[in-house]
């Protein structure tokens, strides 16, 4: 087993720095097999010619911490009632808990959701702004949320980094850090920006079907021949 050692942004392993040879192949291969019908709501809606930057936002919140097709469905229902930040902030907390209640987490998020829609409106003309640094400033938007929001409303160049994101570069031996927010800063060093729309969608999905955080099915993967395996103990 090959172990992963500490993250040096100036002095990658000899090891990742041949396997950034292998990005181009290793990304032009898994496109072919992640469509956008298998991806995530959030990465389908950024496909919605009449997306609206707002309920990406408020989709991303809510999907903290839960299933996929639970944040489709509590998303939509949320938005038949209260689809802008006025009628987020203007809706009696308790009702805003009891439809969110599935996510997990709910008054929390409530509470998160409500504190974004103020923000918004008393900062940003209810507007959900286009630069990092402002939606970094709204206290409850961190960095993947943010990115997402740059990528995903604005077709701007952002790499929103979750655990499959920062786990499958490092499994690869394209990177090796520690944290998301340094494997968010070396990929954008190393991964061509043509790939920056869909390197989420693709490692997302990849992850959670065939590049498992536990026994990974590396019998079925498109990419095994390139992959070194690092930190695998069992694959099936």
């Amino acid at each position: 087993m090959i172990k992963r050692g500490n993250f040096n942004s100036d002095n990658q392993n000899s090891d990742s720095i041949r396997n950034h040879q292998n990005i181009d192949t290793i990304m032009q291969i898994l496109e072919k097999h992640f469509n956008y019908t298998d991806r995530t709501t959030l990465n389908r809606m950024r496909k919605d010619k009449n997306k609206d930057p707002f309920k990406i936002l408020i989709s991303c919140l809510l999907s903290l911490r839960a299933k996929d097709e639970t944040t489709e469905k509590i998303s939509k229902n949320l938005f038949t009632i209260a689809d802008t930040p006025q009628k987020i902030l203007t809706m009696p907390l308790g009702r805003l808990e009891a439809i969110i209640y599935s996510t997990g987490h709910y008054h929390k998020k409530a509470l998160t959701l409500k504190h974004v829609s103020r923000e918004l409106i008393e900062r940003f003309n209810g507007i959900v702004p286009e630069t990092k640094e402002e939606l970094l400033s709204i206290k409850g938007i961190g960095p993947k949320t943010a990115n997402i929001v740059l990528n995903f409303a604005f077709d701007k160049p952002a790499l929103p980094i979750d655990t499959h994101c920062h786990r499958i570069p490092n499994r690869l031996g394209w990177i090796n850090t520690k944290y998301p927010i340094e494997t968010e800063k070396v990929l954008e060093q190393i991964l061509p920006k043509k790939y920056w729309f869909e390197f989420n969608g693709i490692f997302v999905l990849f992850g959670k079907t065939i590049c498992l955080p536990v026994s990974p099915w590396c019998s079925r993967c498109p990419v095994r021949k390139y992959c070194p395996h690092i930190g695998v103990i069992r694959s099936r």
